[in-house]
């Protein structure tokens, strides 16, 4: 832990420094929305995790000096909100779910038919679904970890909504993912062009059943600061 709020603090001067510059197409069909689903994950219908900022027992304030994080992400089968949660505890972090004001059905996300709703979307380059609830107090945070499963090799169209809804610039976005066996590199490219102002990180593909450690120990791996390993 001592490790990880040495990283967030290394952070915080990463977003001083980049303060002042503050705001698809289909793949490979085996790189699909039953990803997500491969894992035994729990169905949507069962998610607790509830719209809007975590709630004050879920999240501790940051100290002063340090950045302030936010866990955003979209699950519609249970696999990115496991990695989620991880997240919030490894970091102590507020949660935000980012919930579809039309909720994807079973039928909505039958990748096998070219109708379905979830295809159809990834289709349109022009989709945004509807979010049910803002998040609350976005400009308060300093670094956003974005979760979302692979549908067809790319971030649902959900996301982009997220991401032009809000102003993103001198931000730290870290992008995590959820599939069976595609990587989040696909899926980068086009979220990045939505928020050209923040600071990406590359980010990180995990299996649905990923835990806690798997988690924390990519946390305590990220290089937040050029040179880091030098001791710059």
């Amino acid at each position: 832990m001592r490790r990880i709020l040495a990283l967030l603090a290394a952070l915080a001067l990463a977003c001083g420094l980049t303060a002042c510059g503050r705001t698809a197409t289909q793949s490979d069909p085996s790189q699909s929305i039953q990803e997500e689903q491969s894992g035994g994950e729990i169905p949507s219908s069962t998610q607790s995790a509830p719209p809007g900022a975590a709630t004050p027992d879920e999240s501790e304030p940051p100290a002063d000096g340090e950045p302030k994080v936010l866990v955003a992400y979209f699950s519609a089968t249970g696999s990115t909100e496991g990695i989620a949660r991880h997240l919030q505890t490894v970091l102590a972090a507020g949660l935000y779910q980012i919930v579809p004001e039309d909720p994807y059905t079973s039928d909505d996300l039958n990748y096998s038919n070219d109708d379905c709703r979830a295809n159809q979307e990834q289709n349109d380059p022009d989709a945004r679904p509807a979010i049910s609830e803002d998040a609350e107090n976005m400009e308060d945070y300093d670094v956003v970890f974005l979760g979302y499963p692979i549908w067809w090799g790319q971030a649902p169209k959900i996301i982009y909504t997220f991401l032009e809804r809000y102003d993103f610039d001198g931000v730290t976005i870290v992008p995590f993912c959820t599939s069976g066996s595609s990587g989040i590199g696909g899926s980068l490219e086009d979220l990045q062009a939505l928020a050209p102002n923040a600071r990406w990180l590359d980010g990180q593909r995990f299996s649905g059943g990923a835990s806690e450690s798997d988690v924390a120990s990519w946390v305590e791996g990220l290089e937040l600061l050029p040179g880091a390993d030098e001791g710059t």
